[in-house]
């Protein structure tokens, strides 16, 4: 596959396999937000990047973040997410306010709206996951995935510029 390409191509710089990994990979990511955020969208009416910012928020025991430190959960630039969590605090999915401990801090809690629209999208939004991607794994598959998945995350925080988040090792 490497040698169809046009040699100013950067993927002419990888060999066949890597070639093939890397497009597979990026088919799937591609279509794979893509459907994600269709879905949330027609059968709950929040979009994929209000799903990430609600789940992540959910992983904190009361569902408050600091800004800067929710931005690092979901991969986000901080700008990115102030912007997107002014369109969810308008529709108040979210509340923002000072850091109780460092008031030039800015936090961003799960609102009571938030954690509604979670409920209803949780339902749909599984089957979904199952359907199109857990089911085609197996039992057998999803280990060996997660795996990977694990391996090349570790990569990318050594790697990265983003550090890992404090609690999810």
């Amino acid at each position: 596959m490497a040698e169809e390409l046009a040699p100013e191509s950067p993927f002419a710089l990888l060999t066949a396999a890597e070639t093939a990994a890397w497009y597979a990979y990026m088919k799937v990511h591609l279509r794979l937000e893509y459907e994600l955020n269709r879905q949330l969208r027609a059968d709950s009416g929040i979009s994929l990047a209000d799903y990430h910012v609600l789940v992540a928020l959910t992983s904190e025991p009361e569902g408050r973040m600091r800004v800067t430190d929710l931005a690092i959960r979901i991969g986000w630039e901080r700008s990115r997410l102030s912007h997107h969590l002014k369109r969810m605090r308008e529709r108040e999915l979210v509340e923002t306010g000072a850091n109780a401990e460092d008031r030039r801090a800015v936090d961003v809690a799960l609102s009571e709206a938030g954690r509604e629209a979670l409920r209803q999208a949780g339902p749909d939004h599984v089957e979904f996951v199952r359907k199109a991607f857990l089911d085609t794994l197996g039992p057998d598959g999803m280990p060996q995935l997660a795996t990977l998945l694990d391996r090349v995350y570790d990569a990318l925080v050594e790697h990265g510029t983003l550090p890992r988040p404090d609690d999810h090792p």
